[in-house]
């Protein structure tokens, strides 16, 4: 572990900043970061501030035609590139593109980076020692992407304006840390490229507090660094919270001083459970996007807001009543559903959920996708409950009690539609999460010959205490008794390892695909090509081994699910 104190921290950003104006980098540019967790980082990010510019985080798994796509719409002159013998070679496979059709300059930041390559230039410091200094507020503080599971990752501003509002925020307490050498430590394994990490690392180092950098999450070695970086707070994303929880039991699991996790999409069946193992009394859990349009927050101590992605008093429900509003969708357009008569949305309650849009005065509300005006575009419906009204579209199905607590349901896209019925799969997949011995459940709609919609189909890593007397009868059973008989799966995938992308979120889009033809296993999600299919046939009370056989039998037309 490397100790590195604020006095480096306030000189080093200045010697980069020396540095990125020997590379004739200037005001208002974007500089490529393809990095690792590393001190580097944040060093170099805060170096371009002082010259009023912004990194282009990119996410450092990428390669070929994707990476490219995130590099050109950078526009970067110059791309910092980590040392990691894997993202060497990613970069290698196109440097001839980068540095010829691009003509970006490439930088390898190693151990020699700070000792040979920065320690040429002098250690000058800005106009008046302030960093992002005379920088507009709706230029990018970063420079953030969106996963790209459907497509290729689209480009998102994190604007100055935007990153002045959470350290606002936290300053006024949304989060109760404290600042200085006595204050709170915050510890990232999270990848920087990721927003949720970038933006509490980056207000940590602005606000006063310390931070604890990981190169990688690593159940292994999760709690040690916790140890010795003396955190008090973490950050998680996704399924990270499962993953740890998944884990044998150790007598050290309490061992620590962490007293907050906060992060996003942790979910309801592993909140209880993580907080009793490992002893950890408050969540920070928040709901945003990268596009920033449509942000919740719960700050949990308790047993009431347990399980829930925000809270909103009386006065704000009044408030917002006619702000954030769901929408009914139609499943098999993925569309806003439209009253025939009226062409207007059909509104939906708030107890029932819907898709969640956002009221807003124009389209510049939304600074949009950076250098993409046709997708930028799409984000927004007009004509919705009158005449030339403007709403932005989250993508994201949620549901509000009357208490004014929030739940997430679904992504839009992930929602299907069987036996006429609507089927959320967070919800299913919560219930499945809960049985014993299923360490994940990550579910999705597939196409069945000769059926109309999607049936459920539920990818499942089982431990390894419990596969080998793993009882699918009683799994038949425990689904049928806590879901609607339309939205127990009819399939089960077991799989092996997690199907998730980089910022450790599932990832349903190539188990969709694959769907259950035996032809198709393992085409999309490699890693599957061993992976055992069941079936719950009709008026059967257990699931059954689905092989090539049965699903001859559904070509043929002769089974009806």
């Amino acid at each position: 572990m490397t100790t590195i104190l604020y006095t480096r921290s306030k000189y080093s950003p200045h010697i980069d900043f020396m540095m990125l104006k020997k590379k004739r980098v200037k005001k208002g540019d974007l500089v490529a970061f393809y990095l690792q967790n590393r001190a580097e980082f944040i060093f170099a990010w805060l170096g371009l501030w002082s010259i009023g510019c912004a990194p282009a985080a990119i996410n450092y798994n990428l390669s070929g035609d994707a990476l490219m796509h995130c590099l050109k719409i950078s526009g970067a002159k110059l791309v910092l590139v980590d040392d990691d013998e894997e993202c060497r070679a990613r970069i290698d496979e196109r440097k001839s593109t980068i540095e010829g059709d691009l003509g970006m300059e490439l930088i390898t930041v190693d151990p020699t980076f700070t000792t040979t390559v920065l320690s040429r230039f002098p250690t000058d410091v800005p106009e008046n020692g302030r960093l992002a200094l005379n920088m507009d507020g709706e230029y990018p503080a970063i420079l953030l992407y969106t996963s790209g599971t459907t497509g290729m990752p689209k480009g998102c501003a994190f604007t100055m304006s935007r990153l002045y509002t959470t350290v606002l925020l936290r300053s006024n307490g949304m989060v109760a840390d404290k600042p200085g050498p006595d204050g709170d430590r915050w510890y990232s394994c999270m990848p920087l490229y990721h927003g949720t990490s970038a933006i509490a690392m980056i207000n940590c180092v602005v606000s006063g507090r310390g931070i604890g950098l990981g190169k990688k999450f690593s159940v292994r070695q999760f709690w040690s660094d916790i140890r010795d970086s003396e955190s008090t707070f973490f950050v998680y994303v996704g399924e990270a919270a499962r993953y740890l929880l998944a884990a044998p039991p150790s007598p050290d699991d309490r061992n620590h001083r962490v007293r907050c996790m906060y992060g996003n999409g942790l979910r309801p069946d592993v909140w209880d459970k993580f907080r009793e193992r490992f002893g950890v009394p408050e969540v920070g859990e928040f709901f945003n996007s990268t596009e920033g349009i449509f942000a919740l927050f719960n700050y949990n101590t308790g047993p009431f807001t347990t399980g829930s992605v925000g809270h909103h008093g009386l006065i704000m429900r009044l408030l917002l009543n006619n702000v954030f509003i769901p929408v009914a969708i139609d499943p098999n357009t993925g569309d806003v559903l439209r009253d025939p008569k009226t062409g207007f949305v059909v509104r939906a309650p708030y107890e029932t959920g819907g898709e969640i849009i956002v009221n807003v005065p124009n389209q510049e509300a939304f600074q949009g996708y950076w250098k993409n005006e046709d997708a930028t575009s799409k984000k927004f419906l007009r004509d919705v409950f009158r005449k030339g009204d403007i709403y932005y579209r989250s993508g994201d199905a949620l549901r509000r009690q009357s208490d004014g607590r929030w739940y997430f349901l679904d992504r839009l896209g992930d929602t299907f539609r069987w036996k006429s019925e609507n089927v959320a799969t967070a919800e299913v997949a919560e219930v499945l999460g809960q049985y014993p011995g299923i360490l994940e459940a990550n579910v999705y709609g597939v196409t069945v010959p000769h059926h109309e919609g999607r049936a459920g189909c539920a990818a499942l890593q089982i431990s390894p205490e419990a596969k080998a007397n793993f009882n699918f009868q009683e799994l038949a059973r425990f689904a049928r008794s806590r879901l609607p008989k339309y939205a127990v799966p009819v399939f089960l995938r077991i799989v092996e390892s997690s199907t998730h992308i980089h910022n450790h979120k599932q990832n349903k889009v190539p188990l969709r695909d694959e769907g259950v033809d035996p032809d198709k296993t393992g085409t999309k999600v490699t890693e599957g090509k061993e992976d055992q299919f069941y079936w719950l046939p009709p008026g059967e009370p257990s699931y059954k081994k689905f092989g090539r056989g049965d699903w001859e039998v559904l070509q043929s037309g002769k089974a009806r699910l």
